[in-house]
Formats: C-alpha cells, sequence, structure tokens
C-alpha cells in the first residue's frame, strides 16, 4: 500500500472524526494514530525501545572512542 493511499485514508478517518465527534474526538483519533503508527514501527524492527531513552549528551560518547 503506498504512502498516499495510507495519508489519504488517515485524513479521511481525521475528517470523519471532526465532523461527527468535534474536536475532541479529532485528537482522541490523531493521538491514538501516532501511537499505532509507534507500536508499528516497533513490531517492524525500525524503532527500538533504547531511541527513545538514550541521553542527550553525545559529548560523553564521542570522547571514548
Amino acid at each position: 500500500m503506498s504512502m498516499a493511499v495510507i495519508g489519504l485514508a488517515v485524513g479521511m478517518a481525521l475528517g470523519f472524526a471532526g465532523y461527527f465527534g468535534g474536536f475532541g474526538a479529532f485528537l482522541l483519533v490523531a493521538a491514538l494514530g501516532v501511537v499505532g503508527f509507534v507500536v508499528g514501527k516497533f513490531i517492524d524492527g525500525d524503532l527500538e525501545p533504547g531511541d527513545f531513552f538514550r541521553t542527550r549528551d553525545r559529548d560523553h560518547r564521542d570522547r571514548r572512542r
């Protein structure tokens, strides 16, 4: 499935949620979509849990080399 078709489906889902459920439903659908996207990336192996929990101190890593 191409990214354009996925984008179309997501846009339509958000549009329906916004129209029928209001802004709160729009935000809920958008947030759950992001959660689903991240879970899908974990399942596909594109993300690892360490990607979110690494330290910000990059100089410490560079000094060890």
